[in-house]
């Protein structure tokens, strides 16, 4: 269905049932279709706004998939966890602005594709606007990308050969050009680039831990300045972990092997593995951990599929109260976390990606999280994009 609005409202159109009625039956309808409702009159659209109360708007997994042969083209889909919907985004194609790069996504909120002749970024929650600005002064293959309000850190990624492995460049967002800046902690030098790193942005700041040994530090974009090391590890026999930001919560997601009970210091013989969720409490440099929520074992095995019997890595990306983990190797079912704002536990649940959606041919599939509700919605269709379920 191709969903159109109006921009006018009629003020004397009204309801056909209570409003009570209305707004219950409006909270079962999916999102993308209470826009057109909401132009319909003031009396609907106040409808649709209460309505919202009652099933509340939760944030959109999307799935971008490019070919890897020109001209790169990118086609999007949307998974909204309120109406349970596939949709399927047409607008613009940003390969223009991409060129012949890959498009990138490491802390699930912000889209890019860097080369050596340019850099190319959005932080549309639908992708509508693309910017593509001159790269950064140093070269590197895979840096760590990031965006702190109106700055995006480009760092680390280099190869050893290069001048500088370790640099920082800040885009400024408001200026428009790129400064250089401290490079990154000498401790990093041996797993600077992004498939070692887990990134997070969130206060204000850009934080990375290394994958495997839990160290962590964080970079203030605006004093230019690098903190730490610091030790991430509430479970020690955790092997993988990843950090990211939940309402200005800083949580921690650890893939840890469930040891044998007979010989504490081997992993079991089943292979068995566990998955956990922590917030992160305090300060880095006093860091205590809340247990929010661990995933079953029958989702975890649905995530590692067919595969070998160990997990060897993880991918997160997370907005709002929604958590979305999926296994890169394995990426047809992504499991979701939707953890409660008063500090309680955690629900779970699992997407399984339709076939036609999983990636395309000769391709690569880049996914992301943001918070999507009726005036992105409305946005995104004054612009022309149309939204297919």
């Amino acid at each position: 269905m191709e969903v159109q609005t109006e921009n006018s409202q009629v003020d004397d159109v009204e309801l056909p049932l209570p409003g009570e009625v209305v707004e219950l039956v409006l909270s079962h309808v999916p999102l993308v279709d209470l826009v057109s409702a909401s132009h319909v009159s003031r009396s609907w659209c106040s409808s649709v706004s209460s309505s919202l109360l009652l099933n509340r708007p939760r944030p959109w997994l999307i799935i971008h998939c490019q070919t890897t042969r020109p001209p790169y083209a990118v086609t999007v889909h949307a998974f909204d966890p309120r109406s349970r919907l596939w949709m399927e985004l047409q607008h613009r194609n940003p390969s223009a602005d991409l060129g012949s790069t890959l498009l990138r996504s490491q802390s699930g909120r912000l889209l890019y594709a860097l080369s050596p002749c340019h850099f190319s970024f959005s932080l549309d929650p639908l992708g509508l606007s693309w910017h593509r600005v001159s790269p950064p002064f140093v070269w590197r293959p895979d840096p760590i990308v990031a965006a702190a309000g109106s700055r995006i850190v480009v760092a680390g990624g280099g190869c050893d050969f290069d001048d500088d492995p370790l640099a920082v460049e800040i885009f400024d967002l408001e200026e428009r050009k790129w400064e250089s800046c401290d490079t990154m902690p000498s401790a990093l030098r041996d797993c600077s680039a992004s498939a070692c790193l887990s990134v997070a942005a969130g206060r204000g700041r850009i934080y990375v831990a290394e994958k495997l040994s839990g160290e962590a530090h964080s970079f203030d974009p605006e004093a230019k300045e690098w903190h730490g090391p610091y030790g991430l590890r509430p479970d020690r026999n955790i092997h993988c972990s990843l950090i990211d930001f939940l309402n200005n919560r800083m949580i921690l997601i650890g893939l840890t092997n469930v040891r044998d009970r007979d010989s504490p210091s081997h992993p079991s013989q089943n292979g068995g593995q566990s998955l956990k969720i922590w917030e992160v409490l305090g300060l880095f440099s006093e860091s205590e951990y809340r247990e929010i929520s661990e995933m079953p074992q029958e989702l975890l095995k649905e995530i590692k599929g067919d595969g070998p019997s160990i997990i060897s890595s993880i991918s997160v990306c997370s907005a709002g109260d929604m958590v979305y983990l999926y296994n890169p190797s394995n990426p047809e079912t992504v499991a979701w976390c939707m953890v409660a704002a008063d500090g309680g536990t955690g629900e779970w649940g699992s997407i399984r990606i339709p076939a036609n959606r999983q990636g395309c041919h000769a391709g690569r599939t880049v996914l992301s999280c943001w918070n999507v509700g009726v005036p992105e919605l409305e946005r995104a269709l004054a612009n022309s994009v149309s939204v297919l379920s």
